[in-house]
């Protein structure tokens, strides 16, 4: 049996209205050691932003970054497999779309996320890739 995208998934992924200030998400990434956050709307997902996002799409232009917002930031093509898709899905997505992070939705509802960093660790833990992902992260 193919292992499903639920069994390696980070579920209960961190999830924020387009509204909220970027400043907010930089500091809940950095305070909870995690690189992106799902963007919701009413509970439906509407982006994923990365801590690249922030930096490329935000800090970039330069100013005051107080009033820009998540929206402003995120990533709207959104691709996502469901917690029951095979594993092996997940990964055609990502290396076809050159994806590093893919959210998990069920029923339109986002459940999880899954990291390049999640596919090494299960696949190739010995990698230098599933090393890494496997660490701690950095203080």
């Amino acid at each position: 049996m193919a292992q499903q995208v639920r069994d390696i998934m980070t579920a209960d992924p961190v999830a924020v209205e387009p509204d909220t200030p970027v400043q907010q998400i930089a500091t809940r990434m950095r305070d909870e050691s995690i690189g992106a956050v799902l963007v919701t709307d009413s509970g439906k997902l509407r982006g994923l932003v990365t801590d690249r996002d922030l930096t490329v799409r935000i800090l970039a232009d330069g100013g005051d970054v107080t009033d820009r917002t998540v929206g402003e930031a995120c990533s709207r093509e959104m691709v996502a497999v469901a917690p029951d898709d095979d594993v092996d899905r997940a990964v055609q997505l990502m290396r076809s779309k050159a994806l590093r992070r893919l959210p998990v939705v069920d029923n339109g509802q986002p459940v999880g996320i899954v990291a390049l960093g999640d596919l090494a660790v299960e696949r190739d833990p010995g990698s230098a890739l599933g090393d890494i992902s496997a660490a701690d992260p950095n203080a």
